[in-house]
């Protein structure tokens, strides 16, 4: 997956999550972000990729957001794997 794919899904992330109150409030606790966090942070990498691996915590979690967004359930992680900084280290 490119990046500005990647993005795009977090960003999808990022509205599902907005719009989802009882989690929003849950990962505003959880990671320190603040509800302005979730405005000016959009277009951080590091910001969505806090989001994409919040939702990936939890099987109904990625559910809820894939089916929200009409997304394969195996796409949250391969965006997160492929926002810079963010992919999985090849100790072979």
């Amino acid at each position: 997956m490119k990046q500005d794919q990647a993005e795009v899904i977090g960003l999808q992330a990022l509205g599902w999550l907005i719009g989802n109150d009882d989690l929003r409030g849950v990962f505003l606790g959880a990671s320190g972000a603040s509800v302005d966090d979730l405005k000016t942070r959009a277009g951080d990498s590091d910001f969505l990729a806090s989001i994409l691996d919040f939702i990936l915590m939890d099987d109904a979690h990625i559910i809820g957001f894939c089916d929200a967004n009409s997304l394969a359930y195996d796409l949250p992680m391969q965006a997160l794997h492929s926002l810079p900084g963010q992919g999985v280290p090849n100790w072979t």
